[in-house]
């Protein structure tokens, strides 16, 4: 009983352990990355116990689209708890999104610079003190008539200030976390509470918040509390963080299907050409068509070609007054040997054979045989010798 009672402890705190950790990453990966912070101003603090939680780019799989989820002030769930905040981090492949958490210290938010106490490393907007939180003045918007727990310490940003929201990859801040930040991402660690939840997702369905219509200035940058869209002190962001254009949605698919577009047709109506014009061009070579092999159109081609070669292996004289047809015409052996049709390696024999009987009919040819009496006997031993 007391192995098995371990057994189960030791696994309770192994899960415990995981799902502290997974507090701060989201399982979303995308291939662009998110627009730039944009320049806003913070709202008053509206009491004692909030805590300023930054702004920052979400992802929506249903819009496809970043959108906007502002800053706001947050009741801390409970008293010496601060705020990480999210960011994007580059995974190899895409930017990851890391989801922020309430713990006793502030770990690694991506040394992202989001303003007003959070500057890269750590927090420098306040601090825990006997149950309650100092605000400190120099970063923070407070009524110092009705929050009177304030101190002013003047904050020196060693960090490049900048408005880019993501860590790592092309253009990204990069920074690693510093030993304090891994031992607090091992700590104990608070989900946001239902109310940034709520916040978030009132937010997702704004279209105004998304990145593709407010261009990364959205209209609703900071509210004095989560889910006050609607609040008199809701403030709007005085610019974007930089010029933002949106990735078309089809510009994935615009290259592949305009630059093959062309290319495969270029290239396609260039065999087309070389195919139609000789096919134009032999109307005057109707005779070969009457080949025993007509539905063989490839073939044909290159053996309307020959045609002109078949006539002077009959008429060996004609050909050696032609001196241009001497290289074209086949050797004795092909000669003695008219009748082979069988064999497949030698298609253009047979048809050389089968329309000479037919050529030898027209009267237009009859001269041509004249020629070859007239001419003396000798000429016409040596070829088929």
């Amino acid at each position: 009983m007391q192995i098995r009672f371990f057994r189960t402890l030791l696994f309770a705190l192994i899960i415990l352990a995981m799902s502290a950790a997974s507090f701060a990453q989201v399982g979303i990966s995308i291939s662009f990355a998110p627009p730039e912070l944009p320049v806003y101003e913070q709202p008053l603090c509206p009491g004692d116990g909030y805590l300023w939680t930054p702004g920052y780019w979400a992802y929506s799989n249903d819009y496809d689209d970043y959108y906007w989820v502002p800053g706001t002030w947050v009741m801390a769930p409970e008293v010496g708890l601060l705020w990480t905040p999210a960011y994007w981090g580059w995974g190899g492949n895409g930017y990851v999104f890391y989801d922020g958490y309430w713990g006793p210290h502030v770990g690694f938010y991506g040394g992202i610079s989001y303003g007003y106490g959070y500057y890269g490393e750590g927090y420098e907007g306040g601090r825990w003190d006997n149950g309650h939180f100092f605000y400190n003045r120099s970063v923070n918007n407070v009524n110092v008539t009705v929050i009177h727990n304030v101190y002013n310490t003047t904050v020196v940003n060693s960090t490049t200030v900048n408005r880019v929201s993501f860590n790592g990859g092309n253009g990204g801040i990069s920074v690693r976390p510093r030993p304090q930040e891994e031992a607090a991402a091992r700590e104990k660690h608070i989900p946001a509470v239902a109310v940034q939840t709520e916040h978030a997702q009132a937010a997702r369905t704004n279209p105004e918040q998304r990145a593709s219509v407010n261009r990364g200035k959205p209209a609703v940058a900071a509210t004095p509390k989560p889910g006050a869209f609607s609040d008199r002190a809701v403030v709007p962001a005085k610019a974007a963080g930089a010029p933002y254009t949106p990735p078309a949605k089809s510009a994935a698919v615009q290259p592949a299907a305009n630059a093959p577009a062309a290319h495969p047709e270029n290239n396609g109506a260039r065999p087309a050409q070389p195919i139609n014009q000789p096919e134009s061009n032999r109307p005057p070579a109707a005779q070969p068509s009457n080949r025993p092999e007509p539905s063989r159109p490839e073939p044909s081609r290159p053996e309307a070609n020959r045609a002109p070669i078949g006539q002077p292996n009959l008429r060996p004289e004609p050909s050696r007054d032609e001196p241009a047809q001497r290289p074209q015409t086949p050797p004795p052996t092909e000669r003695a040997q008219p009748q082979r049709t069988t064999p497949a390696p030698a298609p253009a024999e047979t048809r050389h054979a089968t329309p000479e009987p037919q050529r030898t009919q027209p009267a237009a040819r009859a001269p041509q045989e004249q020629k070859h009496q007239e001419e003396p006997p000798k000429r016409e031993e040596k070829p088929p010798q």
